[in-house]
């Protein structure tokens, strides 16, 4: 169960096959709600039929008639419901010109770019001036550059047009830029519903934590040692240990298992070997331009973390090097529920 607020963005993210498409394609009204009930504006919708609903909804593969003009697209679904001719034409103008594909209206989708035509399919949408804009995996088709310019493009008509959408997007990092709120799905549960800052802060499960952030948290599996008020995270394989932060748990008793949870981002490089450290070998340095990835292995276990490229100079494949962990999250590792 969850609340979309008025004139919020919100996104369903999740991995393919989780259900967060089939969510959308319930609230448009082109799946049947087997249980529950579905409610917009705080009246039931599960009979009502999808053109009454006072929805649009942007697909994947954008939908547009191949014989027709962009104009015509975008007038299609107004024509039908009979809308006088001068009203269509202003409305078509209007969302031509929210867009900026006025010059785009007399072309055919064969003559126009992947993000040309995504526009169009938005502006078919804009037209019906909904009360709720579906987007259903708008951008999966296009190059990674035009999903960054469109990213920020839906991000401006959310502003301008000050209403309520909901986006679907198996991409984290969409999600992430997109969404005022943000629902991780798994399998069709709901995970997580929070701020993109929520949910990379306070994960509330080993789900929650391997999906949301870019490289994907470290995750590792072991044991607690407890001496007095020091509590210790030993690897399963014995190939390294770590202190834990303080904090009071059921799961946290002396020889129980537990999952640890590390960022990249949470592991600096200690070239001093002073103080609290791991020592691993590095493997590989994915070179980024304005950040490098460092993959390393401490007796044969995998990290993977963030630097500045000048932290990286001198740095060679096969070095040992010296990492410490600024920030630990913990686990219950059967219901991946998190600790503390």
């Amino acid at each position: 169960t969850f609340e979309i607020k008025d004139k919020e963005f919100l996104v369903l993210v999740g991995p393919s096959g989780c259900g967060k498409s089939t969510t959308l394609r319930m609230i448009a009204g082109l799946e049947t709600v087997d249980e529950g009930i579905l409610y917009i504006n705080e009246k039931p919708m599960n009979d009502l039929p999808p053109k009454n609903r006072n929805i649009s909804i942007v697909f994947q593969n954008y939908a547009l008639y191949p014989h027709m003009t962009a104009y015509e697209n975008l007038a299609f679904g107004l024509k039908i419901r009979r809308t006088p001719k001068k009203e269509i034409e202003n409305k078509v103008k209007e969302a031509a010109a929210i867009l900026d594909i006025t010059d785009l209206l007399e072309r055919k989708p064969g003559e126009m770019s992947g993000g040309q035509r995504q526009r169009v399919a938005i502006g078919r949408a804009i037209v019906r001036n909904p009360g709720v804009f579906l987007f259903d995996e708008p951008l999966s088709n296009l190059d990674a550059k035009l999903r960054g310019t469109m990213r920020s493009e839906i991000a401006k008509l959310h502003k301008k047009l000050n209403t309520t959408m909901v986006y679907v997007t198996h991409d984290q990092i969409e999600a992430m830029t997109l969404g005022d709120r943000i629902v991780v799905m798994d399998r069709g549960i709901i995970q997580q519903s929070g701020t993109p800052a929520e949910l990379y802060n306070n994960p509330q499960n080993l789900f929650v934590a391997g999906f949301i952030g870019s490289p994907p948290m470290n995750i590792f599996e072991g044991t607690i040692t407890q001496s007095g008020k020091l509590t210790r995270f030993i690897h399963n394989n014995h190939a390294f240990s770590i202190d834990l932060p303080t904090g009071e748990s059921a799961d946290r008793k002396d020889g129980s298992a537990i999952s640890i949870g590390i960022r990249p981002e949470s592991i600096t490089l200690a070239p001093d070997h002073f103080g609290p450290h791991l020592e691993g070998e590095l493997t590989f340095i994915e070179k980024l331009g304005h950040e490098n990835y460092l993959f390393l292995e401490i007796n044969g276990v995998k990290f993977v973390m963030r630097a500045l490229p000048e932290e990286c100079q001198g740095l060679s494949i096969q070095d040992k090097i010296n990492i410490r962990v600024e920030k630990i999250f913990c686990f219950n590792p059967v219901t991946g529920k998190r600790i503390y």
